[in-house]
């Protein structure tokens, strides 16, 4: 298949998946693989993470719903989007605007689908975010889900997200997820965590206990006059 073709990436979308509930987050539902690994091995690339919710997700989009004042109003992005369940929520909870990036074009047609699914309008972008000037961005929140999988893109990750908390003395926050991944930040602030439901197949157990984490405040100091 070719990734690029919008109208075969929603009709594989709908082939391969079928609408559920989010474990975590029921009033959600999304495009959802029976397996992960029928998809994989059809798609022949990437891991397809837009075709099940993963935990660390579902518990950003668990956090959202459950403080809505974290984004009610304001300009979101979802990175690494996937399936959007993240930013389905961040529009759920009364986002003035949402966008879900991702590198992925078949996940901007999954997210395209289950914005319909659920009532909402979300744009979508189909770029690595890593590349956008966070100076030159009117996102107020930045949301990451489960994206600390690896190591140099989660190197990538870490570096631009401290950039967006840093812009304009911290008015920009930055929160991710994580439920036990090998390269998540470790001065990250604990917001929340939550007991995800799972699969065997996705995580080796039924529940992953995930954490909600927020960036600290990056940005410069002045020194008050004395």
């Amino acid at each position: 298949m070719d990734r690029n073709d919008r109208e075969a990436a929603v009709r594989f979308v709908r082939a391969a998946t079928e609408p559920r509930p989010v474990p975590l987050v029921p009033r959600i539902r999304v495009c959802t693989a029976h397996e992960l690994t029928p998809v994989w091995t059809e798609i022949g690339e990437d891991i397809p993470f837009w075709c099940v919710p993963w935990a660390g997700g579902q518990a950003v989009a668990r956090y959202v719903l459950d403080r809505p004042e974290t984004v009610r109003g304001k300009h979101v992005m979802d990175l690494g989007s996937g399936g959007g369940v993240v930013a389905i929520a961040a529009s759920l909870a009364g986002a003035a605007s949402v966008v879900a990036v991702d590198v992925d074009p078949i996940a901007a047609a999954a997210c395209d689908i289950n914005a319909e699914l659920n009532g909402v309008r979300i744009e979508t972008w189909t770029t690595d975010a890593t590349r956008l000037d966070p100076e030159t961005s009117d996102v107020d929140v930045v949301l990451a889900g489960d994206v600390w999988y690896e190591r140099e893109p989660a190197a990538r990750f870490d570096a631009w997200l401290r950039r967006v908390r840093g812009r304009a003395r911290g008015s920009a926050i930055a929160i991710t997820g994580d439920p036990g991944r090998s390269y998540v930040p470790r001065d990250l602030t604990e917001l929340a965590r939550f007991d995800v439901p799972t699969t065997e197949e996705l995580e080796g157990a039924r529940s992953k206990t995930t954490r909600v984490l927020a960036y600290p405040d990056m940005s410069p100091r002045v020194a008050s006059a004395r």
